[in-house]
């Protein structure tokens, strides 16, 4: 789940939860809306870890580590 979809369940979860005062007979319209905030939010917060996670890509395999560079002694 990307970041837009993210924000807009959010979204859609904000306007059900507080702004639609629609009676459905069989549904909870704010039950429903809290449950896509709490998607949406967690959608965001792991798009964010995910993101910022520190990896680098060494011949097309991922790793969690930098590349280490062979050391060059300069002869003198």
């Amino acid at each position: 789940m990307g970041l837009g979809v993210s924000i807009f369940l959010l979204a859609a979860g904000a306007i059900l939860a507080f702004a639609v005062n629609w009676d459905v007979s069989e549904v909870d319209l704010d039950t429903v809306g809290i449950i896509l905030m709490a998607v949406g939010a967690l959608g965001i917060l792991l798009f964010l870890g995910l993101r910022y996670r520190d990896r680098y890509v060494i011949r097309d395999h991922v790793v969690d580590e930098p590349p280490v560079e062979p050391r060059r002694d300069r002869g003198l």
